[in-house]
């Protein structure tokens, strides 16, 4: 993607949704942590349906102690690799409220010490909960940012290293919901969605998906 590309792509991603948000559901700073952390190989939709249940019950680090881990597992059982999740997630839990009293620390270092909490999630929670200007690289982002053009690397630090330097700063706050959404509902891994994406003149992919039936109706 070309340097003159960039602000216009994000532009037009800004003017068709003005406040992007995440898909997980959470109402305080330490659901949003076990949500993201639940969320690894999994997706929003299915930890939704597991932490409307498990929320009400337990949603703060000591509740979630309390709760325990059998009745945890119970919860979140829908959820792939639940197993290892509810033991990262507990062993977290029990840090916050031993070092940290309960509250979800703001530094990068000290969430990725917290057990199940990678880059990623580290820099979800600092975007999201606390405001910071932090590009978290899923699988969406990662393709999205190697097929366009906007950011290609060959893993998601390389391609999170180039987005931070490419995106202008007005864009950085939302960047990743914008480019997350994107991958999830318009540039979709298998086939995608060319005749309805808003940025294609931005984009680099080559050759652009036809429109279903395009080429049928293109046969004499």
């Amino acid at each position: 993607m070309r340097q003159q590309d960039i602000d216009p792509f994000f532009a037009t991603l800004r003017a068709a949704n003005p406040l992007p948000a995440s898909e997980l559901e959470y109402t305080n700073t330490f659901e949003l942590l076990a949500a993201v952390l639940l969320s690894a190989q999994a997706t929003d939709a299915g930890v939704n349906k597991a932490t409307r249940r498990l929320f009400p019950v337990a949603n703060t680090p000591q509740a979630m102690l309390d709760l325990g881990l059998e009745r945890l597992e119970e919860y979140i059982k829908t959820i792939g690799l639940y197993r290892t999740k509810a033991r990262n997630l507990m062993q977290t839990c029990r840090i916050l409220v031993e070092q940290h009293g309960g509250q979800i620390p703001r530094t990068r270092e000290a969430l990725e010490a917290l057990p199940g909490v990678g880059r990623k999630t580290a820099n979800v929670v600092l975007n999201v909960a606390f405001g910071e200007e932090t590009m978290a690289v899923d699988t969406h982002i990662f393709r999205v940012s190697n097929r366009t053009g906007l950011a290609p690397g060959k893993d998601p630090l390389a391609v999170e290293t180039k987005l931070m330097k490419r995106v202008p700063k007005e864009y950085l706050a939302d960047a990743h919901h914008w480019l997350i959404l994107h991958g999830r509902y318009v540039c979709l891994a298998r086939t995608p969605r060319c005749w309805e994406c808003a940025v294609i003149q931005y984009c680099a992919y080559q050759p652009k998906t036809p429109p279903p039936g395009a080429a049928r109706k293109a046969a004499p």
